[in-house]
């Protein structure tokens, strides 16, 4: 029995402007839900300071814990090295790849908002996030 671990199924980079909401509670979501089976990363164009407090706490009130994540900047190589790159409002500042599924989700953005109208947003969030995981499970069955 072999005790080395098996690579992930693929790779997934949520990017959004400031990687300190919408794109830190999917990674957190696909993280928590998926465990190894996938990579994630999150960036952001022009990352914020910090996680969007209403965010973390949002996330926290489902049994999700993103207080510990930080912003960070996209790169060329976060991108390159993914399977799956899905926008959240980034606009032109993702760079595109070929052999890249690239999938842009029209989400809220949750900067400044309270717990409240974050909520929603993070419910839309999970739901894209576990269509996402039955997508990527379907793919490499198929292979």
């Amino acid at each position: 029995m072999s005790s080395s671990p098996l690579s992930p199924l693929a790779s997934v980079l949520f990017v959004c402007v400031h990687n300190a909401g919408r794109s830190q509670m999917a990674a957190g979501f696909l993280d928590h839900l998926a465990g190894d089976r996938i990579e994630v990363r999150s960036a952001g164009s022009l990352p914020g300071d910090q996680v969007n407090p209403a965010a973390v706490e949002a996330m926290r009130e489902v049994g999700v814990d993103i207080a510990g994540a930080t912003p960070k900047i996209l790169t060329t190589e976060a991108v390159q090295a993914s399977d799956y790159v899905i926008t959240m409002g980034c606009g032109d500042a993702c760079p595109v790849f070929p052999g890249k599924k690239y999938l842009d989700w029209d989400l809220a953005d949750p900067a400044g908002q309270g717990v409240e109208a974050v909520r929603p947003i993070r419910d839309e969030i999970r739901d894209r996030i576990e269509a996402l995981i039955a997508e990527i499970d379907g793919a490499k069955r198929e292979v």
